[in-house]
């Protein structure tokens, strides 16, 4: 259970080898035609629908389709895809026009499928939605390609701080005080370190995945009031001050021997186990696996921090949209904005401890009886939180060997003075 949970969350920021290549099944250039009829819901008349989606999504997948099924004539068939296949089996489905009347897409890379034109534009139909402005931005930003808009929030995947409050109370922190800032983070973590218990360890982190990184030290400069890129995704802004701070903090750990040991090698796969055991004090975490933590840790949780304050996330996980080769638009739109409604945001996904993806629907009934609960579904919100856009995401920063792992790994492990051509390698990659 525990690994495919792990693999849940790193594919929300996880390699795709294939997107790129993607544009060459474009089909349309996204210019494929949006549901026009039958009012701002669609039409449920009894239509048989497909729906795509990858295997870390399945809990929820599954959950939203049942719901759907059973309060909908309209009817939904559902496909789970291995998710190493998944990239592959839309590339083909593209390329010979038989793709599912509607699929999910890892965030990260939705711009490319709306680049390629793999989606309907749904655009206007967005606007007459009476709460448009409450959809999580991010995802909807994500999936904008040349002013227009082709996929929904899906299912959020979100970064926060974890604590173990049991350590901290031994260590003499505020068990309810979880750091405001970098500094803070910093010495909570050598606070624990200094219990000097054995297997236990101040803090961890993926030295050797980009994914985890981006996922968790993007908003600590995020929070800092400074970006990680220009605004086309072309240039990496991860030189900067708070971006150095980020650097020097992780790296005054790592000296300090605070970061537990195997987190240089480690790729993804293990990275939450070693919270999940009690063994570590503090570190950035993803909110989707509170659930899975709490169930042997005392938890707390906080957004991340920034250099002097502040508070963000990366808005992960998918979107999903209306397949450019759909007959069925005004049926599939149906059961998009079904997917918005209280119906699916509240009694489905936060009755399942997952995040929703309107903001007023924050503080629902599910969420009131977890304090945390509300605390992630708030910073979700926040401006400063975000969900990063570049069509060249993945060679930049997931894929293994990426000039930011290098970069990460020097600014931690070893020569910290390469931040320049590091960054000027990372920015030769996204503007190709």
């Amino acid at each position: 259970m525990r690994t495919r949970i792990v693999r849940r969350v790193v594919a929300g920021v996880a390699a795709i080898g294939l997107a790129v290549a993607m544009a060459a099944c474009g089909g349309d250039d996204g210019k494929t035609e949006a549901p026009t009829a039958a009012g701002v819901d669609g039409v449920d008349d009894g239509a048989a629908l497909t729906l795509w989606t990858r295997a870390p999504l399945e809990l929820q997948a599954k959950a939203l389709v049942d719901a759907y099924n059973k309060s909908h004539k309209n009817q939904v068939a559902l496909t789970i895809v291995p998710n190493d296949d998944y990239v592959a089996k839309v590339g083909a489905a593209a390329g010979s026009g038989q793709l599912p009347d509607l699929f999910a897409a890892d965030i990260v890379y939705v711009p490319n499928w709306t680049k390629a034109g793999l989606f309907s534009d749904l655009t206007d139909s967005i606007a007459k939605l009476p709460y448009a402005d409450k959809i999580n931005r991010g995802h909807l930003q994500a999936g904008t390609f040349e002013g227009k808009k082709y996929v929904m929030p899906f299912v959020l995947d979100l970064s926060v701080i974890f604590w173990n409050k049991k350590l901290y109370k031994e260590a003499g922190l505020d068990p309810e005080k979880g750091p405001t800032t970098l500094d803070e983070f910093k010495q909570q973590a050598l606070a624990v370190q200094k219990l000097n218990s054995k297997d236990v360890h101040g803090t961890y982190f993926g030295g050797n995945c980009g994914g985890c990184n981006v996922f968790t030290w993007f908003p600590m400069v995020w929070a800092s009031g400074e970006e990680v890129m220009n605004p086309e995704g072309t240039k990496s802004l991860l030189n900067g001050p708070a971006a150095q701070k980020v650097y020097s903090t992780w790296r005054d750990l790592q000296a300090a021997g605070a970061i537990a040991p195997g987190a240089k090698d480690e790729t993804g796969a293990t990275w939450v186990a070693a919270f999940q055991e009690g063994k570590i004090g503090v570190m950035p975490y993803p909110a989707t696996l509170l659930s899975t933590a709490s169930k042997t840790v005392d938890v707390g949780v906080t957004a991340i921090p920034g250099v002097s304050g502040g508070g963000s996330t990366f808005v992960g996980g998918d979107g999903v949209g209306i397949s450019k080769d759909s007959k069925k638009t005004q049926q599939a739109w149906n059961f998009l904005t079904w997917l918005m409604s209280d119906k699916a945001q509240v009694d489905v996904l936060a009755a399942n401890n997952s995040s929703v993806s309107r903001t007023d629907f924050a503080d629902n009934q599910y969420a009131a009886k977890d304090p945390r609960m509300v605390t992630i579904n708030k910073v979700a919100a926040d401006p400063a939180s975000k969900t990063p856009v570049s069509v060249n995401f993945q060679q930049a920063y997931n894929a293994p060997g990426s000039p930011w792992v290098t970069m990460l790994r020097d600014q931690v492990y070893g020569d910290a003075g390469a931040l320049e051509k590091d960054n000027q390698a990372l920015t030769q990659v996204l503007g190709q």
